[in-house]
Parts: C-alpha cells; structure tokens; sequence
C-alpha cells in the first residue's frame, strides 16, 4: 500500500477486536520511532510499550474507560524528558561522536546549540521535548497505516495518574501521548464507516510569494 493510500485507509479507530499486531509490525514501528526526525537529533522521550493485559486495564481507569486501551494488541506510551540537563545533553554528545566515528571536541557547535536551551525555563524545556515526542508519535501513526495495523491517538488520560502508576516520574518522565495498536472491530466502531473528514487542499495550504510580505517597519 502506498503511503496516500494508507493514510485514507487509517482514522482514529474507536473499537478494537483484540487482535494481536504480528511482533514483526510492532518491531516496524518501534523501529520508525527511533529513526523518526527529532530537533538536533536529541530525541528527548521514551516510548513505554504495554501489551500486558492486566497493565492496560489499570491503565483504561486512568483514561476515561477508553474501551481501546484494553481491546488494543499494544500500547505505546510517548513519555517526555521531565528535565533536560547538562548529562543528557554530554551523553548524546558522546553517543554521536561514536556513531560517527569523529572527535567529542568537533561538535562544540552542536552542544552548544543543546546548552543554550538549558537557559530556557524549565517549562520552555518541558513543552520543547514533549513536542519532539508528538513528531516522533506521528511518525509512529504513519508507519502504522503502512503496515495496516489501526492505531488510535489518545490524550484523554490523567497524565499525573499514568506517571504514577507506571512509575514514570522515577525515571525522569512524563507522559504526554497514547497510541493503541491494533485492529479496528467494524461491527461495534461507528466511525468505521463513516468518510474522512478533511479540509480541501485550497483551505489548507497557503502560498505566500515575495509581494505578499509586509515591508519592515
């Protein structure tokens, strides 16, 4: 399936048969989040993966008694960074040196770049890797539609709740986003049927050309 093709066939799917997603899809995923885009390639989250049963009933009551939680084959969980610090920052500094076979010293450029973040409010920081976690989630709902397998993006949960409960806070992390992995029960989903709804390319996208800018002040 091509990707248009598989992004018309994918929507937010309200109701799962249980299905299991084969370990070779779920792989395929996971392995696209990892080569997702990421600023200065930091990628400052971890995906918590759940397939356990028990583990994602505790975490439907935490998620408004979402019926896909517990009928999804997997969960992952996008947790970002609750802080960002100089050892990160030093860690995937040195993680790249190596990969790329290169002297630590040849990328004051980039840790620059990463320290001059670190004199942003903690806030500022938070809001910053947690939008690096939804660009690697939409890599993740992609990847999906290509293998065929529905996922559904969920932000209907108590955050403090979940990070409690799977003890995320002890790691450094917060919770930010859902995806449930699974196959989408048409006899009980009503959205199943129903068409996509999109705005038209000319509403969507605007193209601005060098006489439609504003003369500086």
């Amino acid at each position: 399936m091509d990707l248009i093709s598989a992004l018309n066939w994918r929507y937010a799917t309200k109701r799962m048969n249980g299905e299991k997603v084969p370990q070779e899809k779920i792989e395929n995923i996971l392995e696209s989040v990892r080569l997702s885009a990421s600023s200065i390639g930091l990628q400052p989250y971890n995906v918590i993966v759940v397939e356990d049963p028990a583990v994602k009933e505790k975490i439907k009551a935490v998620a408004n008694n979402q019926p896909q939680i517990a009928e999804a084959s997997h969960l992952l969980i996008f947790a970002a960074w609750d802080t960002l610090t100089e050892e990160k920052i030093d860690n995937y500094i040195n993680l790249t040196a190596s990969t790329r076979n290169m002297p630590v010293e040849s990328l004051s450029t980039i840790k620059g770049y990463l320290s001059a973040i670190l004199k942003n409010t903690p806030e500022q920081n938070f809001n910053w890797m947690a939008r690096q976690a939804y660009i690697a989630f939409g890599t993740a709902i992609t990847a999906a539609a290509l293998e065929q397998v529905d996922a559904t993006p969920m932000e209907g949960f108590n955050g403090p709740a979940l990070d409690e409960l799977l003890g995320l806070s002890e790691r450094g992390l917060k919770s930010v986003t859902i995806l449930t992995l699974g196959y989408r029960d048409t006899t009980t989903d009503w959205l199943a049927p129903m068409k996509k709804v999109r705005y038209p390319k000319e509403e969507l996208f605007v193209n601005i050309t060098d006489s439609d800018l504003k003369e500086a002040v």
